[in-house]
Formats: C-alpha cells, structure tokens, sequence
C-alpha cells in the first residue's frame, strides 16, 4: 500500500469517526432545538446565514484551490501558507467592512442583530483557513476531525442550553461564537502546525490571483447555487416558510455527513497528488464515486419512506408541512457528493474553468424553476428546481471528467437504482399486511427492515467481489490505525511534513 493511499485512508478513518459522532450529536440538537424553539427564528437564522455564505465567496477568491493545486509557485510550503494568508487577511477585512456597512443601511431588527453578528465570527473563522488547507494538503486530517467534534460538542451545549432557558435567536447566534473561539484554539493555539505570518512574494501573488480568477467564477457560481433558494424562499416566501425550509433541507443532507463529508476532506488533496496518473486518478475517482452513490441512495431511500414517521416521532407535528420538501430534498442528498467529488478532480488538473459552463446552466435552471414552481407550489416546488439544477449539473460535469479519468456511468448507477426502486417498492408492499400500520413504530421498522434487506441483499449478489475487496482494503488500515495515528501525529506536531514555521 503507497503511503499516499495510508494517509488517505487514515485521513478517512478520522473523518469518518468524527463525522459518525457529530451526526448524531447535531441530529440530537436538531431535534431538541426544533421542538424548544419558533418556527419563524429559524428562518431569520437561515435567511442570515444565506445571505452570509453568498457574500463571504469574496473573502476567499478561489485561492484555496490555488494553494491546494500542487504548482512550482505553491512548492515552499512556508513561503505559499504566509502569503496565503496575506491575501486572505486583506479580502476578509475588506469583505467585513463592506457588509457591515450595507447591514447597518438597509437591515434592521433580529435580521441586523444576526447578520453583524455573522460577520464577526464568519470573518474570524475565515482568517483560520491558511492551517486548514496546510492539512488539507497533507492528506493529514486527525487534527481537523479533533476540531469538527469539539466544535459540535460545544456549540451543542450552549445552543441547547440557551433555548432550553427560553432564549430563542441568541440561542442559534451563540453557537457561531462557540465555533469561532474553537476554531482559533485549535488551530492557532494548541500545538499549532503553522504560526500566522505575513509575507509577500510577486510571483506566489500573482500565481493565487491568476488561479483565482480562474476558480473565482466556478466558486461564485457554486455558492449561488447554494444560497440563492434560500434567499428566494427568505424574502419572496417569508421567515416561516424558511423555517421550514432550512429544517427540510437539514435533516435531508445530515445522512451525507456520515460518509460524503470525510470523503470529500480527504479527495482533494488525494486526487492533487495522483493528477500525473491517469489509471490511478481513474481509480481513486470510480472507488469514492461508487461509494458515495450506493451510500447516498441506501440513506435517501431509507429516509424517504420514514419520513412520515420520522417527523412526527422526532420533531413534532407541526413541522409536518416540510415533508414533501423534504423528501425532495433526499434526492440532493443521494446526488451531491458526487457532484462535488467531479468537480474536484478539475480543480486537482488545475482546470477549475471546466466546472463554470455546468454551474452557468445550473444557475439558469434554478432561477426558472423557483420563480415557475415556487410561487404555487411553495417550498416544495424550491426543492424540484433544486433537484432540476442538481440533475443538470451533474449530468454536464459526469461527461466533461471523462476527458481526466475513465470512468462507467452503468457501473456506477446501475445496481444502486434498481436496488433502490425494488426496496422502496417492497417496502411499501410490506406495510399493507394487516396490523403493520396504526403504530409509526411499528410502521417504521417494517419499512426500514424490508428496505434495508433488499437493497443489501442486491448488493451483495451483484457487487459481492468489490465489496470483499473494499472492505478488506479498509479494514487492514483499521487494524493498523494506531500505526497511522502516531505517525499522523508526527506529521502534525513534529514537523515530518514539508515545514511552514
């Protein structure tokens, strides 16, 4: 096994094991957060935070990418990191003092209270990216898992707390306060791998700034996609209707945090390194892909025919009116990861323009459905324009990557879908017999029993070969993973990476 294939998948263990615990934990403050507090304060949070990720993509100007993409310019790891960070300080004040100044004019109430109070933090974590990015690069990511957990440990804690005592917008707000001082103590004052410091450098500066320009568009374009149903849903629909909305659109891609989220951690820098090597970047793309879409449909499946079930056992009845956004929403979750894992084998070839003609389609395709399908069909017809553009997008991005990697879309889709559509199927069947339905419980577990059964099952007799083989792979490095932890730690701590003091 090469040592770039160790440190991803002990890279994936840590992403694995932290995002395993903070799905549960962030599943449980869902829950209690929803029934503690106003439907309406969650749309103020969210329609903020929209707001906030549309704008902070100035802030960052494409230049992880830049610094991620191995090039002769970002080979002096130290000098890169220092005038990365140069950089990134001078567009984050930049972006705070504008933003501020446009709250202060045109918002008002909890909407200013929540947007200046956003800035602050998102700036704050904004200048700790520089470390992120050195362990990124690595292929080093225990450090990082350790911040993810403490992060949702703590913020848990005190958003909990507070709602618990009656407090409703601050509840949410603190929670960013939580994560800005983990952050920088995690990354800046224990132990840390790279000490801020300023540097210039003419020809580092100009590599970033070329670089970004080039990944800028794709990047504005990315965040749009993302943002802009939540602004349409916040100031055409309303706060409650956004309520509703960022809690269907929460509980929908939790699933993905399990797998999806330490895979993607980790590709980027993997995918960097084996850029010279077609065959194995053609590999290391199929394996993740086919991965992450028999994980996601499994999970979107699942949680689409619990979904009745699921919302009035755990958040109550009233939130019953996201379910069909909800459900809707399962199909982002089966879909996105790879969609993000295609895109990032462009930035690794440094071709980050490739993904701006898919995200120019996907832009138009979105803003017809919301306003078509919006206005009448409320949240839920947001979700099928989401669902539109996604389609779109990936299908767009899926044929540009065969230019990189070789790839089989029938393998990769083939048994997943039709193990998906028997499960569902069956598992409808299922609750007809008499005496199954009348109890969500009871409902619930038949669905997700006859679901689960056949969907493995299908799996295993069609797949059973690359199953063994993946698992024998993953388990070895389990085994070995205290091996791996201390020499992960050693990279970390010690300065057996490249050095950037």
């Amino acid at each position: 096994m090469t040592d770039l294939t160790k440190r991803s998948i002990t890279s994936v263990w840590w992403n694995v094991l932290a995002n395993s615990l903070s799905v549960v934990v962030l599943l449980v403050r869902s829950v209690l957060l929803a029934r503690l507090l106003p439907i309406a304060v969650f749309g103020v949070y969210a329609g903020a935070h929209a707001v906030i990720g549309l704008t902070a993509v100035a802030a960052t100007f494409g230049m992880g990418g830049a610094f991620l993409h191995r090039a002769p310019e970002t080979e002096d790891e130290g000098r890169a990191a220092a005038v990365h960070f140069t950089l990134k300080t001078i567009f984050t004040l930049t972006w705070c003092l504008l933003l501020t100044g446009g709250t202060l004019a045109f918002a008002s109430g909890d909407t200013r209270t929540a947007l200046l109070l956003l800035i602050a933090t998102t700036g704050g974590v904004s200048l700790a990216q520089t470390p992120r990015l050195i362990l990124t690069r690595r292929v080093v990511h225990r450090r990082l898992a350790l911040l993810q957990v403490l992060t949702v440990l703590l913020t848990t804690l005190v958003g909990i707390s507070l709602a618990w005592q009656g407090v409703t917008l601050w509840a949410l707000l603190a929670m960013d306060v939580v994560t800005l001082v983990v952050t920088i103590a995690v990354l800046y004052l224990w132990k840390p791998v790279w000490r801020p410091r300023l540097a210039w450098s003419p020809q580092v500066v100009r590599y970033y700034l070329r670089f970004g320009s080039r990944n800028f568009v794709a990047v504005v374009l990315r965040v749009a996609l993302g943002r802009l149903d939540d602004l349409w849903t916040r100031f055409y629909l309303g706060v409650t209707p956004m309520g509703f909305y960022s809690r269907a659109f929460a509980f929908a891609t939790y699933p993905r945090q399990i797998l999806a989220a330490p895979i993607d951690a980790v590709i980027g820098g993997t995918f960097a390194e084996l850029k010279g090597n077609r065959r194995r970047l053609s590999q290391a793309f199929f394996r993740t892909s086919a991965l992450l879409v028999r994980a996601g449909f499994f999970l979107a499946g699942l949680l689409a025919l619990v979904a009745p079930e699921m919302i009035r056992l755990l958040i109550g009845r009233k939130w019953l009116p996201m379910l069909d956004a909800f459900r809707f929403m399962l199909a982002f979750t089966m879909l996105d990861p790879l969609r993000t894992t295609v895109a990032g084998v462009f930035i690794a070839v440094g071709k980050p323009e490739r993904i701006v003609r898919a995200r120019v389609a996907q832009l138009v395709v979105l803003l017809v459905g919301v306003f078509s399908l919006g206005p009448a069909l409320g949240i839920t017809g947001v979700a099928v324009a989401v669902n539109a553009m996604l389609l779109v997008g990936l299908a767009m991005l899926l044929l540009d990557v065969r230019t990189h990697v070789d790839t089989s879309l029938v393998r990769l889709f083939l048994v997943p879908t039709l193990a998906l559509m028997l499960g569902v199927v069956l598992a409808r069947l299922a609750i007809t017999y008499p005496g199954v339905l009348g109890s969500d419980w009871r409902t619930a577990s038949v669905k997700i029993g006859v679901y689960a059964l056949v969907y493995l099952s299908l799996h295993w007799l069609f797949e059973r070969r690359e199953i063994i083989r993946i698992l024998t792979t993953v388990l070895r490095q389990a085994f070995n993973f205290e091996a791996g932890q201390a020499s992960t730690e050693e990279l970390e701590d010690s300065g057996s990476g490249p050095s950037v003091d």
